[in-house]
């Protein structure tokens, strides 16, 4: 069990594509040190990407918490090799911000709903339709074993920018 660093943006190995898990068995100590450490920074999510680790690993879930007062609740979710599938077109745009790009928010454009699949961490499936909040978790975190950091979705640049500038008074905090 440790907290482990989180690697930030401009770190090469979070523009890389993460591997498939093919072996369940064997993910116990990264799932616990995922989890101590998405705990110790107040998280939404973490994926294994930004613990430099290249699998397709994925790991959120809000309840109260102070840092998204106002979030609906996300179930405590695991989810491995996942597929995400839009089901319609509309999409909203969120700010958000990211353990990788620490101290800056971005206003980045989300699908509405989609449909997630994938497995839990003893290698059974998932498959779960949701909106909201619990949707832009989902992939700003699945985003991540692909390669890509929020801000590459952002589609206007002067909304990105540091928390503390944008918004004074807010307790928003990285993702």
């Amino acid at each position: 069990m440790a907290i482990r660093p989180v690697l930030r943006m401009g770190d090469a190995r979070l523009l890389q594509i993460a591997e498939p898990v093919s072996d369940f068995s064997d993910l116990s100590e990264l799932l616990t040190d995922m989890r101590d450490t998405m705990k110790a920074l107040d998280g939404a999510g973490l994926a294994a990407p930004q613990i430099g680790i290249g699998l397709r690993v994925v790991i959120f879930g809000v309840q109260a918490n102070p840092r998204y007062p106002d979030a609906e609740t996300v179930p405590e979710t695991v989810l491995i090799n996942p597929i995400i599938t839009p089901l319609d077109d509309d999409m909203t745009d969120g700010w958000e911000g990211c353990l990788s790009v620490p101290g800056m928010s971005g206003l980045v454009p989300r699908h509405n709903t989609i449909r997630y699949q994938g497995c839990d961490e003893y290698g059974a499936l998932i498959d779960r339709t949701v909106s909201g909040f619990h949707a832009r978790v989902v992939q700003h975190e699945c985003d991540h074993l692909d390669g890509i950091l929020y801000p590459m979705r952002i589609r206007n640049l002067s909304n990105f920018g540091f928390r503390d500038v944008l918004f004074p008074d807010s307790k928003m905090q990285d993702e």
